[in-house]
């Protein structure tokens, strides 16, 4: 009997989008756009600016020739930066939606956590949910019967488990779906990065529970953009780049790989990056990075001031300037917000379309970091870059106290001892 789990072969997904929308001021307007369409389309083809009727819709492959296979019992992890084509490739495993080229094909029982909410009608109850997850899973009555206890106690939602799903907050949706999904018995666990969504206590026992389900053989494919879980959790890593596989290797292998087109990212100078996402009404044009002396640099020092200045390509109402912060395993670490006011903020026109963040003491520790920049305006996202820049931070001192760095460690705080003997 084989021990494959998942063969995909030449697996590709496409997808059509649409461009700007065009506004009317007149109903007259719309009528002309209309029946001069035609013509338009016509002498885009006569002219060679597009080669076939196909390609006068604009389309993105979200995969293109996408093949590997999974051992019954591997834990994979699946990584890769936005818009790579992870999401797309669990939704295709989870039959959610339909390849456009290859196929994939699956040998036993799914359970899945790819978006909140997923597999749920959100007219019926928890209970209700519970059954009809494990109903299309295959599963018996009395099966689900048998396990239903333990998937609520695990989701911490007893009370409010014969309410209706709609009426749950975001985290009890994560609760509850992932507890369904680990619970129920899949021989596969296909898990997108949705557990970012509860709370630290949940994903902390989320990952003890997904641990748990390797350690039973069963196979897990796990998409994430904390590398650091990542190596953890997962013994293979399958790196996406452009929705083909760039990498699939050991987990610290696909992880370096990853990490390595972050790098080229940078290299990069931002108005030309193609791998932004948002609307693009406004964008980041520039970042610039400053010691405590005033000089530009990409090397700052544990506890000495920092300056990060993010230059805009114009200015729309509410807009705002979002940045976090990342280790170099793709850790989290500190987010700031513009939105977020603080007493010491103030307000200067003369700026123009540039926000200025100024930290006092820069709390890292010594090591590689990166930076990840939202733009909002107008109640949307105009732009979002992945690994806009990074830093470098050197050994230094915080309030007279010695940082140095430590393995897995990357933020200090000014802190006191109170000792019971001279050090």
């Amino acid at each position: 009997m084989s021990d494959t789990a998942i063969r995909v072969e030449r697996l590709s997904k496409q997808y059509h989008i649409g461009g700007v929308q065009k506004q009317y001021k007149r109903l007259d307007e719309k009528v002309v756009d209309i029946l001069y369409s035609p013509f338009r389309r016509a002498r885009r083809l006569l002219s060679g600016a597009a080669a076939s009727a196909a390609e006068l819709e604009e389309t993105i492959w979200a995969l293109k020739d996408v093949s590997f296979e999974i051992k019954s019992g591997e834990v994979v992890g699946v990584i890769g930066r936005n818009g790579a084509g992870k999401s797309t490739l669990l939704k295709i495993l989870s039959r959610i939606t339909e390849p456009t080229e290859g196929y994939a094909d699956i040998y036993g029982r799914v359970g899945s956590l790819l978006e909140v909410g997923t597999g749920f009608h959100p007219e019926l109850t928890g209970r209700e949910n519970i059954f009809l997850n494990g109903a299309i899973l295959g599963m018996k009555k009395h099966e689900i019967e048998r396990k239903f206890d333990e998937i609520v106690e695990f989701a911490e939602i007893s009370k409010f488990i014969d309410t209706p799903v709609k009426h749950y907050s975001s985290g009890m949706y994560v609760r509850l779906a992932f507890s369904v999904a680990a619970h129920l018995e899949p021989e596969m666990l296909l898990v997108d990065e949705v557990l970012a969504v509860g709370d630290i206590a949940f994903q902390k026992k989320c990952l003890g529970k997904m641990g748990d389900v390797a350690q039973q053989g069963r196979t897990v494919l796990f998409v994430s953009h904390n590398m650091g879980l990542m190596q953890t959790l997962c013994q293979r890593g399958i790196f996406l780049a452009e929705g083909r596989v760039a990498a699939d290797a050991p987990i610290a292998d696909a992880v370096a790989a990853y990490l390595r087109t972050l790098d080229d990212a940078e290299a990069v100078n931002l108005v030309e990056r193609s791998d932004r996402q948002g609307r693009g009404l406004v964008r980041l044009t520039n970042l610039e990075i400053f010691n405590g002396d005033g000089e530009a640099t990409n090397t700052l020092v544990s506890g000495k001031p920092a300056r990060f200045v993010f230059h805009l390509s114009g200015v729309m109402k509410g807009l705002s300037c979002v940045f976090t912060i990342f280790n170099q395993l793709g850790q989290r670490l500190v987010l700031f917000k513009s939105d977020a006011p603080g007493t010491e903020d103030v307000y200067d026109p003369s700026l123009g379309s540039t926000f200025i963040c100024d930290l006092d003491e820069l709390w890292l520790l010594p090591g590689h970091y990166r930076i990840n920049v939202l733009i909002r305006g107008g109640n949307e996202w105009q732009d979002f870059l992945e690994a806009a820049a990074s830093f470098d931070v050197q050994p230094g001192q915080m309030r007279g106290r010695l940082l140095k760095p430590y393995k897995e460690v990357s933020i200090s705080m000014p802190h006191r001892w109170t000792l019971p003997i001279a050090q």
